[in-house]
């Protein structure tokens, strides 16, 4: 049986659901992965995945380009036939939707990972495409398996009639690969706080600028390092231009992308994360299935991955001095960041491998309609 997994970025697939192809795979499933071409094709295709390119743009408007895309995905869909299609991140669950009923795919399952830029707060431009959204997405759940990061997010669409409660599911996470995340002692010298993620404003980065700065000035040894890069097509991105100034400012250091996460959280001694909204984030998990404790906010994602007061402490979002205080309680108190740490690991074995987060998809595969498997 042939399944295909569907994301707006090659990354996405290579990042957080190669793990979830290899299970499939082992259980006797052909698995196809589809998104536009970038720098990764090449791993999945060593991997030993096919992968087929989709002619997407995250950032186009155009309805020419957008109607394009549609009908490419339905021809591949009728080309390739699978008996199931997973799709994630808006444009894919919203366009794929409506190729799989277009090609007689029965089997569709819509991961929303996230709720995004569009359900945020802003002006009447986002407002605008929030309506846009949430009308897409009521005709494309319609007849679908709808797959949250958290309850919260699901009881968000259910309240909109977006989705209803027989066809949605909650699996925190994509899961994380534990034995290759595992925890390593902490190295010496000044504590070292790490960000890791897309630099995008709602992200909070700005507020842990701010936080840095506070603990510059009340003369504490530590170091904050923002990991990632800037996203282009989210209207929220941060320049590069303004990255490198916080960085030649000493605020901050900015270290760019890194592919090789297993070795920065072993650098790290806390891991921070003040996001506004998330789905679940990857980085806390595998930031705490590394021992690592974790400084988030008490926002919808960041909360159903950190135990407050157990393996890392929250705050409240957009607030740089609380979230500055936080961090010095953990920079102060190295035995208080090993406790935290080896709880973290403990709830990360116990809830969020990858293995556990694979069968309860499948389970959900299985609710779909998808037998043999």
């Amino acid at each position: 049986m042939k399944i295909a997994l569907v994301a707006n970025t090659d990354w996405y697939l290579y990042r957080f659901r190669q793990a979830q192809a290899h299970f499939l795979r082992a259980r006797g499933a052909e698995v196809i992965l589809v998104s536009p071409p970038g720098e990764y094709v090449a791993a999945l295709q060593e991997a030993g995945f096919r992968w087929l390119p989709l002619p997407l743009t995250r950032t186009s408007m155009n309805p020419l380009r957008e109607a394009g895309a549609i009908l490419a995905l339905t021809r591949l869909y009728r080309r390739e036939r699978p008996v199931l299609v997973h799709h994630f991140t808006i444009k894919c669950v919203l366009y794929g939707s409506l190729a799989a009923w277009l090609a007689g795919v029965d089997c569709v399952i819509n991961g929303v990972t996230g709720l995004g830029y569009v359900f945020g707060q802003g002006g009447a431009g986002r407002a605008a495409l929030r309506w846009l959204a949430e009308t897409w997405y009521r005709l494309a759940l319609a007849r679908t398996q709808a797959v949250f990061d958290n309850e919260e997010d699901r009881q968000f669409f259910i309240a909109r009639r977006l989705t209803g409660p027989e066809r949605s599911h909650v699996v925190r996470s994509a899961g994380v690969d534990i034995e290759a995340y595992r925890p390593q002692p902490e190295p010496p010298g000044a504590p070292l706080i790490v960000f890791a993620g897309r630099m995008l404003w709602d992200k909070g980065i700005r507020e842990l600028v701010e936080a840095s700065r506070l603990l510059r000035a009340e003369g504490l040894q530590a170091r904050v390092a923002l990991v990632g890069r800037p996203d282009p097509g989210n209207p929220a991105s941060i320049s590069e231009e303004q990255l490198q100034a916080w960085d030649a400012e000493g605020a901050v250091e900015y270290w760019g992308w890194r592919s090789d996460m297993e070795k920065v959280l072993a650098e790290a001694h806390i891991f921070c994360l003040p996001s506004y909204r998330e789905g679940l984030p990857t980085t806390i998990i595998e930031a705490a299935a590394c021992g690592r404790p974790v400084v988030a906010t008490d926002a919808p994602g960041c909360r159903h991955a950190v135990r407050h007061g157990e393996t890392g402490l929250l705050v409240p979002p957009r607030d740089a001095r609380a979230l500055a205080e936080a961090l010095k309680t953990l920079i102060a108190d190295p035995a208080l960041r090993q406790r935290m740490g080896a709880a973290g690991r403990r709830m990360v074995e116990a809830e969020f491998s990858t293995a556990r987060v694979n069968e309860e998809t499948l389970r959900i595969y299985a609710r779909a309609g998808l037998k043999g498997l």
